[in-house]
């Protein structure tokens, strides 16, 4: 699971560095294969055959666990946010890889969806779809951020700064207990609100975390014009894709940190790629509705 890790010119005073985790694996890429490894070992242990999971339109979490449910051979259930996507599959192009992988839609209403946790929704599912191992919306569990430990490597050390995307913050809780003393880790969130404190605060002890909440583009899925132009103008010059939910968020935050001085001179940073890239072609398909530029 070691990820390439090549060094970009993005500042003079400091030298940043992107460990491109997307490139470990053809479909569970990025810091999926780091969340579902011990997830897919515990199933296995638990002699489970069913795999089942939650998410919306264009979830990489949902792709990830369908492509895992076809290596490892599990039957894969994905509980999809939004009744209306039922008769949309080929519209979409998560949905219908997902299904290429072999994965089961129960598709729901949002009001239903919000109570998905709930003992009385569980016990449906378990009528539905029999005795399966749950995986949550996202990813995270205890066992994921064993396995989002493994992306800091040997070596890291050298580090002053670690920065990853956050959503649901099991990737960054991994980060926190596998970092040094001496390092900062930053997590850029992709969503809106507190809440994310809290989450990751159930995960870790470690106290070297802030989270850095001016770069989410008005919340989860938003896009601004400015952020595609990022996004293009960063591939072009670096040969590494980003995707608009996650990674091009963070790296735009990343470098208008750098411009307003917020890390030492000469800094080292570490930035963390989780991949999400399955996710450009559903955005595209939305941005080209609302006749905006296109992520190439």
């Amino acid at each position: 699971m070691r990820g390439l890790t090549v060094e970009i010119n993005v500042s003079v005073d400091h030298q940043v560095f992107v460990r491109k985790t997307y490139m470990n694996h053809a479909f569970v890429s990025g810091n999926k294969l780091n969340k579902l490894k011990y997830n897919i070992i515990e199933a296995k242990n638990q002699k489970k055959t069913t795999l089942l999971t939650f998410g919306g339109a264009f979830s990489n979490h949902i792709a990830a666990v369908a492509a895992v449910g076809m290596e490892y051979d599990f039957n894969a259930v994905g509980v999809i946010r939004g009744e209306e996507l039922k008769d949309k599959i080929g519209e979409n192009p998560t949905l219908s890889f997902a299904k290429e992988q072999g994965m089961q839609f129960h598709f729901v209403s949002r009001e239903a969806f919000r109570s998905k946790t709930s003992d009385l929704f569980m016990e449906e599912l378990k009528e539905a779809f029999g005795d399966f191992y749950l995986i949550p919306e996202g990813g995270t569990n205890a066992l994921a951020v064993k396995g989002c430990e493994e992306i800091i490597e040997e070596g890291d050390e050298v580090y002053d700064y670690i920065c990853c995307p956050v959503g649901t913050g099991g990737t960054i809780s991994g980060i926190i207990n596998a970092s040094f003393p001496h390092q900062k880790i930053l997590g850029f969130p992709a969503l809106k609100g507190d809440f994310l404190q809290e989450e990751i605060t159930k995960f870790t002890n470690g106290t070297n975390w802030e989270l850095i909440t001016d770069y989410h583009f008005g919340g989860y899925a938003k896009i601004k014009p400015n952020l595609i132009t990022f996004i293009n103008a960063f591939k072009e010059e670096n040969n590494i894709p980003l995707d608009p939910v996650y990674t091009g968020k963070m790296l735009f935050g990343i470098q208008d940190l750098i411009a307003k001085g917020f890390f030492p001179k000469h800094s080292k940073i570490l930035v963390i790629h989780t991949g999400g890239l399955q996710g450009i072609e559903g955005m595209n398909a939305v941005l080209k509705k609302k006749n905006l530029p296109l992520i190439e």
